[in-house]
């Protein structure tokens, strides 16, 4: 039997929760249509009241022909004077017409016989479109348009026309019919959608009510601040800006709740191998490291799981404090493992803690994915029988074939470069004995405090804020590809000198083949140019034993120059590399181009990052490269790429959910935080009966990164 559609003009009895109703009760809403609905996460006409505009038009006022500008979006009015195909490169309908004032072209070129007797001479047409200067004069390409009925008046907009997020056959018109069908049920039954946050907060934040901030962002008034509405400042938006952040908050506090309630295996601290080791460092750990290393031991030690984020620059000896943390665990008798986003970082984990624990009883072993046959059964047989201590390894040991004996203790470096998916499977794996593993995630891109605040709000953290003695700051210089010839001469310079360079290419394509192509390209180039030099070459498409090989080479000082595509990016500790080349660092973020700079710095001597650009660069790329000439500061640089980038690019979570946001942004809001951090807390104390509602409400679609 087929769902009778919704009058929703007529007054019926009280309505379902528009949360509760579904899509196709709605006039013109059929299968197809929800299907594309779903694809944008609608399923019922809250979520489409949810649905926000993130621009708008301005319809309110007709211009005449002859006060057009190019480039403006506007409303004309006028008679058709005549409407013909005309034949270039691309047939096209071209209708003129004309008011008081001039003459303008309206042009077409996808339309239908239909279309064309319809725009008949001396008919009235509105029309809404962008204004250009073309070969016959003002013309609009595909604008919207109404042809008036003779002696019709057509009233211009009482308010600005909202333009929202769409998919693919799903058009702004038909959209914005069926939003407003559901306000027209909000507004005719104002219980069918709850106001959730108290009305103490609204009071305390002088914020208007949910009703009120939907009515006014879908259907602004004509003398809105259009500006404030196209920024996401203006009051209603923040009021549902709040209860979003509020909402995605309140879900990261319970998942740590919840993450509380389980068990892990309680770590005692180290009694014989941490003391040893330390003694035998010829070095020191900086304050900043035995500070993060005792919050780390201290969480161990509970048999409630640690979820630590490590963060700290390039350089500032969070492997350090990973290895001390390892050792804690294999003295208690449980299995570590370390993954890494890329096979060279993770082989420099591989190297550092072998020569860390060399002389040790410990069994540390490797995988990745380029690990076949009987090495890779041989590794397989020593982590099952819990004879490896410490795994280290990429990916690869999230897949099924890795079985832990007793995993008490997961680090993951570099955490935004994976998924939510593959840090669940490999979180899973520790639990077939009850106990859930300790999780320490580490990341050297450092994280703003607004973010921090927001998306990390299930994490303690621990921040290393100094570098070891002896680093040195590194100066940056910005130099056009057409000084190249200077550029050589300065690493002919610096190897003359005992010292040693990287030669870093990029690519705009992801495809790591034309990369790889790139480099050897530029390899045998600079082979020719530093006769006499000796020069290496390291791409991803190497085997593992020839990249091993080539930077074993590059340590000893063999190679005097390494020309490499961007995965020396973490990972690479060459105290004598004093010199770093970045070839079109326009293509690169900021975050990437703060990574490759840490390459280099790491001994006592003065080093130097060139960026070797393409002209001419766009605004964007000028400002991405002053910031890095500007700053050695991993936060500074990490707030910066927020603003320019947005959090889904920094976190590297856009595919997952992670910081899909429908109104928020986490750099315009983070005036918001305070708040929030305070409501939150009174919300879970006062009202606790709000917090499953609020987070449907808003992040019904994207929960499941919340058990990571």
């Amino acid at each position: 039997m087929p769902v009778k559609k919704l009058n929703t003009t007529a007054h019926s009895a009280k309505l379902l929760p528009l949360d509760k109703m579904s899509l196709t009760q709605l006039k013109g809403v059929g299968p197809a249509l929800a299907k594309k609905l779903a694809n944008l996460n609608i399923f019922s006409p809250a979520d489409l009241l949810f649905h926000l505009p993130f621009r708008y038009q301005d319809r309110t006022r007709l211009t005449p022909i002859a006060a057009l500008q190019p480039g403006r979006d506007v409303v004309i009015e006028g008679e058709i004077l005549g409407s013909a195909i005309v034949f270039g490169r691309r047939r096209s309908l071209l209708v003129k017409i004309k008011d008081s004032s001039g003459i303008a072209n309206l042009r077409f070129f996808h339309f239908s016989a239909a279309q064309k007797s319809n725009l008949a001479d001396g008919k009235r047409i509105r029309c809404y479109g962008e204004a250009r200067w073309g070969r016959s004069g003002v013309e609009m390409f595909h604008p919207e348009y109404k042809v008036l009925a003779s002696g019709e008046s057509f009233p211009a907009n009482q308010r600005l026309t909202p333009v929202y997020p769409s998919t693919d056959g799903l058009q702004q018109n038909r959209l914005r019919n069926i939003i407003e069908q559901a306000l027209v049920l909000l507004n005719r039954s104002p219980d069918s959608l709850k106001e959730l946050l108290p009305q103490d907060l609204l009071e305390d934040l002088h914020n208007s009510t949910l009703h009120e901030a939907l009515n006014y962002v879908h259907h602004p008034p004509k003398d809105a601040e259009l500006s404030a509405l196209e920024a996401g400042t203006h009051p209603c938006q923040q009021r549902l800006v709040f209860e979003e952040l509020l909402a995605h908050f309140l879900c990261l506090r319970r998942m740590r709740d919840r993450a509380r309630k389980e068990k892990a295996a309680k770590l005692s601290a180290s009694r014989s191998l941490i003391p040893a080791l330390l003694q035998s460092l010829p070095f020191t750990l900086t304050a900043a490291q035995e500070k993060a290393f005792a919050e780390v031991s201290k969480d161990l030690a509970s048999n409630v799981p640690m979820l630590r984020l490590l963060q700290g620059d390039v350089g500032s000896g969070k492997t350090m404090v990973a290895i001390l943390a390892a050792l804690q665990t294999v003295e208690n008798a449980f299995q570590v493992a370390i993954m890494a986003p890329t096979e060279i970082l993770a082989e420099q984990h591989f190297l550092n803690f072998m020569a860390m624990l060399e002389g040790s009883n410990i069994e540390v072993c490797f995988l990745s994915g380029k690990i076949k046959g009987n090495k890779r059964a041989e590794t397989l047989a020593l982590i099952a029988s819990g004879q490896a201590g410490i795994i280290i390894g990429t990916h690869a040991l999230f897949q099924d074939e890795v079985v832990f004996s007793q995993l008490g203790l997961l680090v993951i470096d570099e955490q935004h470069r994976f998924g939510v998916h593959q840090r669940l499977a490999l979180l899973e794996k520790g639990q077939p004995h009850g106990l859930v593993p300790h999780q320490l995630v580490m990341t050297a891109t450092p994280i703003p405090r607004t973010l921090m605040m927001s998306a990390y709000a299930d994490l303690d953290y621990s921040v290393i804020d100094e570098l070891p003695p002896g680093r040195t700051a590194v100066n940056t210089l910005l130099i056009a590809d057409s000084r190249r010839d200077e550029v050589i001469a300065r690493i002919r310079e610096a190897c003359a000198q005992g010292r040693q360079a990287y030669w870093v290419c990029t690519l705009i394509e992801e495809s790591e083949a034309l990369q790889c192509q790139a480099a050897e390209a530029t390899y045998t180039n600079l082979q020719q140019q530093l006769a006499g030099l000796n020069v290496g070459l390291i791409h991803g498409r190497m085997k593992a034993a020839e990249k091993s090989q080539i930077m074993n080479q590059f340590k000893s000082g063999e190679i005097h120059l390494l020309v490499a595509t961007t995965v020396i990016e973490v990972g690479v500790d060459v105290p004598n590399a004093s010199l770093m080349i970045i070839e079109n660092p326009e293509r690169l973020g900021l975050a990437q181009l703060h990574q490759l700079r840490g390459r280099v710095g790491r001994g006592n001597t003065d080093s130097h990052c060139l960026l070797l650009y393409r002209k001419p660069l766009s605004e964007l790329s000028q400002k991405r490269l002053t910031i890095m000439r500007s700053s050695n500061d991993g936060f500074y640089i990490a707030q910066k790429d927020l603003e320019i980038r947005g959090p889904g690019e920094v976190l590297g979570t856009r595919q997952t959910g992670l910081m899909n946001y429908r109104l928020a942004d986490l750099s315009r809001d983070a005036h918001l935080q305070e708040d929030i951090h305070r409501w939150a807390g009174r919300i879970r104390e006062t009202h606790p009966q709000i917090i499953d509602a609020l987070i449907d409400r808003w992040l019904s679609v994207n929960q499941q990164y919340g058990t990571v």
